[in-house]
């Protein structure tokens, strides 16, 4: 497994791709609203060859399959708490990498879009109680860092970061860059300076977001190693539930995403093997 901190400081650290995409691609079934965690239950042998064809690829850190996976979304709590940790087992047992225990936004949760809204109707208080159970069982689940993903909004942001800096655990943050909850003028450097604050973060950045719009949104962050991992330049939609456009080559682009202070850097969303492994050759 490579030193974090001394690999950031000489060169991008590659993460890995759209997990849910390469389950599908495998032939397993992600179109229910639990989507790749729904493998992480039935198949976790999938799950543990997914992200190995991720470490072939050349990934240094793999993202676990707990993004959908958090109390209050129509699974027992006791299998939860099971899901939880088997994600972070199955990603170590993929190889001698590092491991990022994901955290998605309620929004998530809820298979309803509002990852890229924010639309969730609650407080900062009633979100941070939201994210608690799952953020400290995650802490102590034997991954190397957090990977809190996708944030919309100030709000959500905000919760998290209060509940972030009473486990003081290292974390990479991912803004959700083309949330209509971060739409507004200065909300972006505002959710930034949130992010960077938490005690232990070791990145902050933006993730499943057009590629284009990378670099804006890394020009309002401070300076500090950058995260930098959108999808693949098809549009979601959230109703239907399926995905349209055309691909973009994150390889191309992932050389000016660098420039831009960009030191974790991979692939979400439809982003494969084969995206991972011509981005870790643009950038090494």
């Amino acid at each position: 497994m490579i030193d974090l901190a001394a690999t950031l400081a000489e060169r991008p650290v590659i993460l890995d791709g759209g997990l849910g995409t390469l389950l599908e691609s495998r032939g397993n079934d992600v179109s229910s609203s639990l989507w790749s965690a729904r493998v992480l239950r039935d198949d976790p042998d999938e799950v543990r060859a997914a992200h190995t064809e991720f470490v072939a690829a050349g990934a240094d850190l793999l993202i676990t399959a707990s993004y959908q996976v958090g109390f209050g979304a129509g699974i027992p709590d006791a299998e939860v708490e099971t899901l939880l940790r088997r994600s972070v087992t199955l990603a170590r047992e993929a190889g001698d990498v590092v491991v990022a225990a994901s955290v998605g936004p309620l929004g998530a949760l809820r298979a309803d879009g509002s990852e890229y809204t924010g639309d969730d109707g609650l407080t900062v208080p009633r979100l941070r109680e939201a994210h608690r159970r799952r953020l400290h069982l995650l802490a102590e689940a034997g991954a190397d860092l957090l990977a809190v993903e996708t944030v919309p909004s100030l709000r959500e942001l905000e919760a998290l970061a209060r509940e972030l800096a009473d486990l003081r655990v290292p974390v990479i943050v991912g803004l959700s860059a083309d949330s209509t909850g971060l739409s507004a003028p200065g909300a972006m450097a505002q959710a930034f300076e949130i992010a960077a604050s938490v005690p232990g973060v070791l990145g902050v950045g933006v993730n499943c977001c057009a590629p284009e719009h990378v670099v804006p949104a890394l020009s309002a962050a401070p300076s500090m190693p950058l995260v930098a991992y959108p999808n693949s330049g098809e549009r979601w939609d959230a109703e239907t539930r399926t995905w349209s456009g055309g691909a973009t080559a994150l390889s191309d682009a992932a050389p000016s995403w660098v420039e831009a202070g960009a030191r974790f850097v991979g692939g979400c969303c439809r982003s494969t093997p084969a995206d991972i492994a011509a981005i870790a050759a643009a950038v090494r």
